[in-house]
């Protein structure tokens, strides 16, 4: 079976390590960004089976990103998993309503979790 494609994107480095590496043990081939629009250009270049999405970045926040790919056709079937320090209400009703899968709060996830729900997004994402 040919490993999935995840791209996360993440600006904070030890988060970003650790998840990859946890990612990459468990079979999936994972690309890292660090911004939203290097993940722009990250999707130009290769469509991942699912997108792990902070909403804190540089210059283009999570939701701007989220808004502009479920606006193009070919990228609006992929499923993004928000993953933020934003734990109100109405950030996660936000991230949701954009398209998200799911939102998980950074500070409430065990990283066993993390991966049990980035396996049940792709399997019944699409």
């Amino acid at each position: 079976m040919k490993s999935k494609k995840i791209l996360i994107v993440e600006d904070e480095a030890a988060l970003l390590y650790a998840l990859k590496a946890r990612l990459t043990v468990d079979g999936f081939s994972i690309s890292t960004v660090d911004s939203g629009e290097k993940a722009l250009e990250a999707l130009k270049k290769e469509k991942p089976d699912l997108i792990v999405l902070d909403i804190i970045l540089p210059k283009m926040d999570g939701y701007d990103f989220l808004k502009k790919i479920k606006k193009e056709k070919k990228y609006k079937d992929i499923p993004v998993v928000i993953m933020s320090n934003l734990n109100k209400k109405e950030n996660i009703e936000k991230g949701l309503k954009l398209g998200a899968k799911d939102y998980l709060i950074k500070t409430e996830f065990k990283l066993d979790d993390f991966i049990k729900k980035i396996k049940t997004v792709i399997k019944n994402g699409k």
